[in-house]
């Protein structure tokens, strides 16, 4: 070897991307499976280059009956290759190289999950969209695609990176277009304060090609955070919604406070209370009657997104189902379920308290006897301070203004 071949190795470094050391042990794996292919070659034998002279040499060294490598190292090159040990390095290099390629263009993507990317796209079909982002192809599966959107061929598109597989042919890198992290990636693009740290987008709840919600957070008190991301006559906002193909996107602030966190998450609505059960993890939402439908949203789409952002469960209900909940929890009710006798197919009532089992005509009868009971002693409990104030002391007087009249009558009769 001379300088014209440290010369070529570092123009085929420069035009592959790759490394010149890279390219030194491919040439060497290449000799070594040429010398290999010599009847007369050593079992064990390996290649070394002189970087400064190019000049190669075949060490090799004798093996033991247990195939472990005993005494000295010593040269075998041989004085020259011939055409057919010469086509084998040439292959094997071509695959080393390859395979170097492959292994860099890994090694680009691998540290990428989560970042977003610009590609033209090349293919489409139901399965999938490929995207050529230069040196490498994205694949964009029907799953993270948004639901009727198709963009033309050629035409540019940005995608978040959810996975960089390695396979044999290469990296793999699927992108998607639904992802929640899109959406914070694109304002980080557009909102320098974002990109700065000044402004955070706390939680994002989005359902791709409708309506995302983002609850955004700034470390500065000085900087308003929805006005950072809307931006002057909504610029910045904009920018975002044209990539996401008219998607609307909801920006509010975030607050640590639960009460105050639902209440803005589901904004346009008006809220008049919110309360939260720390057991359950829910929290119930009351409204006007007139904001019911709004706080709720199309198909239940605001307050879905609101319970995805905040992270607690929303029941929204309006001030009249509050009053008839309310009604309806005082009423009285019997304890106990109706089930079916297995012989008669008669539906019986059983009482909570394991007491017997009776008809549906003799628990009516029942619950109308004690309807009429209990109507009975209101009567005679309204009825009782009259009689003793009333009549009865009327009819006492009588008595015994009486009485004198009574004595008199025995005594002439005697």
């Amino acid at each position: 070897m001379n300088a014209e071949m440290m010369e070529a190795l570092q123009a085929m470094a420069a035009e592959r991307g790759i490394t010149v050391d890279a390219l030194f042990a491919a040439l060497a794996d290449a000799l070594e499976s040429a010398y290999k292919r010599l009847p007369d070659a050593k079992e064990y034998a390996w290649v070394t280059i002189d970087p400064s002279t190019m000049e190669f040499h075949v060490i090799a060294q004798d093996l033991d009956e247990e195939g472990n490598p005993v005494g000295e190292e010593y040269e075998v090159t041989p004085d020259n290759f011939g055409r057919i040990a010469a086509q084998t390095a040439r292959q094997v290099m071509t695959q080393r190289i390859r395979e170097a390629e492959r292994e860099l263009k890994y090694e680009e993507y691998a540290g990428r999950e989560g970042d977003i990317v610009t590609g033209m796209i090349q293919q489409t079909d139901a399965r999938y969209t490929l995207l050529d982002l230069g040196r490498v192809e994205a694949l964009l599966p029907q799953a993270e695609q948004v639901p009727y959107e198709r963009p033309d061929s050629n035409t540019r598109l940005k995608a978040y990176i959810v996975e960089v597989r390695k396979t044999a042919k290469g990296p793999q890198i699927v992108v998607s277009r639904t992802h929640p992290g899109l959406v914070k990636r694109l304002f980080e693009l557009e909102v320098p304060e974002i990109a700065d740290g000044i402004v955070e987008i706390k939680a994002c709840a989005r359902e791709p090609g409708h309506r995302t919600k983002i609850a955004v957070h700034s470390n500065d008190p000085n900087v308003d955070p929805v006005g950072a991301c809307v931006g002057a006559r909504g610029a910045r906002v904009r920018q975002v919604v044209n990539e996401l193909r008219g998607e609307k996107i909801d920006i509010v602030p975030f607050s640590s406070e639960l009460e105050e966190f639902v209440t803005k998450a589901l904004s346009p609505a008006r809220i008049k209370e919110v309360r939260p059960n720390e057991m359950t993890g829910d929290c119930d939402v009351i409204v006007p009657d007139y904001q019911l439908s709004l706080a709720i949203g199309k198909e239940g789409q605001n307050a879905r997104l609101a319970s995805r952002l905040t992270g607690w469960g929303i029941n929204i209900k309006s001030e009249t189902q509050l009053a008839e909940e309310a009604a309806y929890g005082d009423v009285e009710w019997a304890e106990g379920e109706w089930i079916t006798d297995p012989e008669t197919g008669e539906q019986l009532w059983q009482p909570a308290d394991g007491g017997e089992a009776v008809s549906a005509e003799a628990w009516a009868a029942a619950m109308a006897e004690e309807q009429a009971e209990d109507a009975g002693s209101g009567e005679g409990s309204s009825s009782g301070p009259d009689a003793g104030s009333g009549e009865g002391s009327s009819s006492g007087q009588d008595a015994g203004a009486r009485e004198p009249e009574v004595a008199a009558e025995r005594a002439e009769s005697s």
